[in-house]
């Protein structure tokens, strides 16, 4: 029997990809060994940060890394961070911001549920920009000039959600928020693939990026990696660790915590709840190795191998392959439901209710159209979802 049958709780086959309410991925049996290994010891967490500090800026090209619970996480720990600096008693204010930097530049298009993360921290975000490139009624986005604008003395950072389609760039940003001396928070949670993104957001001036440990990477799912500057990244890690320790007692690796910057010793700070034990830190720095070592090329010819699978299954149905010819995106199957016969929702439904239960993703059902995405499909499974789709479509 396994654990999930023991709780009577059911297995799916994940066909929409690494969503948290579904638990995210599949990690790598390496991955899991690593966490279990790390499971059997005892280490001093900030040592450990430390070592994942360094593999972290060698991936990503930054001053330094950490890693918290998730990459949300991350942005809050992030905020902060721009907040306090390295001040303790302004630490322990949080989330009370009075007499603080405490607002934050954002681009009205780019607001989402998980800029939570940043307000959370005490953050105020000051939108700018009317984006009507989206509502239909013009072309253009936020400009530079707005950020500019927007910015004051009580700016404590630009936070910028990176997308293909974000506006006004990355560099272009920095630049702006780096001349007012302000840094800039990025968060690229789901910006793998392409590989070459862990390095990009930094190399665009990006003071602090978030990503996802748990989707491409393949991580643990409550991981997330926060990389950018060494003071930065300090503050964060000082709002996040266990410091229930005496001053005359503590020896934090220089690399991550320089102590004679300090005054004294924060108290527990309000990253605290986004503790990261040792099995994830060791699980997501293996996880990174792996997806590093495997490369684009490589991963995204093992996710179209299973897109082609399920495409073949539904000869004589509309279906598409996406992205197939671009290593750098994760290739998906859209299927369009004839309507006359089953709408996209029904066809989700309907998996959902069978067994095997198979979750698709319904995004684009307003459109008629639901997506495989392989990236949580194990061995075999592409050959299930490919069958069962074909066999709730057939015709009774």
């Amino acid at each position: 029997m396994t654990v999930y049958a023991g709780l009577g709780v059911r297995t799916l086959i994940n066909a929409k990809g690494p969503a948290t309410r579904l638990s995210g991925g599949i990690m790598r049996p390496e991955v899991a060994a690593a966490m279990a290994e790390a499971s059997q010891a005892c280490v001093d967490i900030a040592e450990l940060q430390a070592a994942a500090s360094r593999v972290i800026a060698e991936a990503t090209g930054a001053e330094a890394g950490y890693v918290a619970s998730g990459a949300s996480a991350c942005l809050l720990i992030a905020a902060a961070a721009c907040m306090t600096g390295l001040d303790p008693g302004r630490m322990a204010r949080l989330p009370d911001a009075r007499g603080m930097k405490n607002q934050c530049v954002m681009v009205r298009s780019q607001r989402n549920f998980y800029d939570h993360a940043i307000r959370a921290a005490g953050l105020q975000i000051v939108e700018v920009g009317l984006p009507d490139r989206y509502a239909g009624a013009g072309v253009r986005d936020a400009e530079g000039w707005e950020i500019d604008d927007a910015i004051t003395e009580m700016t404590a950072a630009v936070f910028y959600v990176a997308d293909s389609q974000s506006r006004p760039p990355l560099p272009e940003v920095t630049a702006i928020a780096h001349a007012r001396g302000v840094p800039v928070i990025v968060d690229a949670a789901a910006q793998l693939p392409p590989q070459d993104n862990l390095r990009r957001f930094i190399a665009e001036g990006a003071d602090l990026v978030a990503f996802s440990g748990g989707k491409a990477l393949g991580g643990p799912q409550a991981s997330g990696i926060l990389a950018g500057r060494r003071d930065l990244v300090m503050a964060a890690a000082l709002q996040h660790l266990d410091l229930d320790v005496f001053w005359d007692m503590w020896e934090p690796p220089a690399s991550l915590i320089d102590k004679q910057r300090l005054k004294g010793a924060p108290q527990h700070g309000i990253g605290r709840s986004c503790k990261a034990g040792k099995e994830e830190i060791v699980g997501l720095l293996t996880a990174l190795r792996l997806f590093i070592a495997e490369g684009d090329t490589a991963r995204h010819a093992r996710w179209l191998k299973d897109c082609e699978t399920v495409a073949a299954a539904l000869a004589g149905h509309l279906v598409t392959v996406t992205g197939g010819n671009d290593v750098g995106l994760v290739p998906t199957v859209e299927i369009t439901p004839d309507p006359e016969r089953m709408s996209a929702t029904a066809l989700c439904l309907a998996l959902q209710h069978a067994d095997p239960v198979i979750v698709l993703d319904p995004a684009a059902r307003e459109r008629g159209v639901v997506t495989v995405n392989p990236m949580c499909l194990k061995p075999g499974e592409a050959e299930i979802v490919g069958r069962r789709i074909a066999e709730v479509l057939a015709p009774r």
